[in-house]
């Protein structure tokens, strides 16, 4: 059974909240859940140590970080063995500039999301970080006009 069908209405609801506001104390958590907060912080502990819950982080508003610029990158590799694959991969995690990539079947090989100040540094990432990356053909660019959701 895998872990999603062991959770029972208060994981699912504790999971749900942190969804939301991964600040919360335990107390107000446990007051929201019907729970105290020790059973509450026990819970939790067991998300974490089963994996369901892997981490919290900061939600920023990168407008205001200078960083509102984002495009989406299809790439095609011109090879798609392994090692290659591999070496595309492990070159993507060292650019801070690729926010996401995801390995696609279909007509390219991926996708990456990629995030700048504006046009001019997504030009100079496209031209120095993107082809440069390992065994890349060519690539498509889509530049987004307005992020209507994302989480």
């Amino acid at each position: 059974m895998d872990n999603l069908g062991q959770l029972d209405r208060i994981d699912r609801k504790i999971i749900a909240i942190l969804t939301r506001d991964a600040q919360v104390s335990m107390a107000a958590l446990g007051k929201e859940v019907g729970l105290s907060k020790s059973p509450t912080l026990a819970r939790v502990r067991r998300l974490e140590r089963d994996g369901i819950i892997v981490g919290y982080r900061a939600e920023l508003n990168l407008d205001k970080l200078g960083l509102s610029h984002i495009a989406f990158v299809q790439v095609t590799l011109d090879n798609t063995r392994s090692e290659a694959l591999d070496s595309f991969n492990a070159a993507v995690l060292r650019h801070p500039e690729i926010e996401a990539a995801h390995m696609i079947a279909g007509g390219f090989d991926y996708l990456l999301k990629v995030r700048t100040k504006d046009i001019v540094a997504y030009r100079k990432t496209l031209g120095e970080t993107i082809a440069a990356l390992p065994y890349v053909a060519q690539t498509s660019t889509f530049i987004t006009m307005e992020t209507v959701k994302e989480d």
